[in-house]
């Protein structure tokens, strides 16, 4: 019999602990692959006795909500579905502990697993409603997976709340808060608007997950009557809207970046009158300017977005 030495024994020892440490490793993984693929009978019954009203997990509200329709073939709970493991996956190994620990369902929705595969179980259903455009939108860039807005257990949604709806948006948007606070701004406080009617939360067409494929054609869809097209056009109206006015909320009138004439002087510097732009040294005690006390641009040129009278090249009729 053949005799190994030292450094070779030490050799052979380490291989077969490797080989030892593989093969238990993959009967492990296999078995526990194996486990998580098992869906559990009896669902929802079984996940209630748990996650009822009264537990620290309550999910007994989906139950009450659009999802826990059994009457919808396209619903979690429908006959030809698996209940709460339609969203889950298959969680047989939730209902064991293991040392004194109890494993987690295979979809727990929470930010331990990538926003984009929490997604895919919410698409797999919803993609001809909410999939156009959200992939490479503002929301699914940033990692703000479906979870991150919508409240699934719930009864109502709070998305579908017209004014929760509102602050949904606004506990990230806080910019936007702080500027629909302002004197002049869209009815978003009043409760008569709300942040979807001009962006799509799922991603929109146009810039800013607008609905409109630009923004001129956004705030047209309210503002018909500045839609034109006009004898005489104001160059800006048919460029941006956004080159005079701020849609969240301003400080100035009617949105205004700010407030006339300096806004009106940011183009017309010299042409026709005045011939000089105006400051703030006109308002007193520095100065008395009656181009900026009590008088305005637009007291004569009131046609601001556009005229169609004979004699409106001024915007003036």
């Amino acid at each position: 019999m053949k005799i190994l030495s030292k450094g070779a024994s030490k050799l052979w020892l380490a291989g077969w602990l490797m080989a030892f440490t593989i093969l238990s490793g993959n009967s492990i993984s296999s078995e526990t692959t194996d486990i998580e693929r098992e869906y559990m009978p009896n669902d929802p019954k079984l996940c209630l006795m748990c996650h009822g009203a009264d537990s620290d997990h309550p999910a007994e509200s989906v139950m009450h909500s659009v999802h826990g329709q059994s009457s919808s073939e396209n619903t979690p709970f429908s006959t030809n579905q698996q209940g709460c493991q339609s969203c889950h996956g298959p969680s047989a190994s939730h209902l064991k502990l293991v040392n004194g620990v109890r494993p987690p369902p295979a979809m727990v929705f929470n930010s331990d697993q990538p926003a984009q595969q929490r997604d895919e179980v919410c698409l797999d259903c919803h993609q001809d409603t909410a999939g156009h455009y959200w992939a490479g939108s503002a929301h699914e860039f940033s990692q703000q997976g479906c979870t991150s807005c919508h409240t699934i257990h719930q009864e109502d949604d709070a998305m579908k709340k017209f004014v929760q709806l509102n602050n949904q948006c606004m506990d990230c948007h806080q910019r936007q808060r702080a500027q629909i606070m302002r004197p002049s701004s869209h009815p978003l406080r009043s409760g008569h608007m709300n942040c979807i009617d001009c962006h799509s939360p799922h991603g929109g067409p146009g810039p800013a997950e607008l609905k409109a494929f630009t923004l001129n054609e956004q705030c047209l869809d309210c503002h018909a009557e500045k839609r034109g097209p006009f004898l005489w056009e104001h160059a800006p109206v048919t460029e941006d809207c956004s080159s005079c006015h701020t849609p969240h909320g301003s400080n100035h009138n009617a949105l205004l970046n700010a407030r006339t004439p300096f806004l009106c002087q940011q183009c017309h510097q010299a042409a026709f009158h005045p011939s000089n732009q105006e400051s703030g040294t006109g308002i007193p005690p520095r100065g008395a300017s009656s181009n900026l006390l009590g008088k305005d641009c637009m007291n004569c040129h009131s046609q601001v977005h556009g005229s169609n009278h004979p004699s409106g090249s001024g915007l003036t009729r």
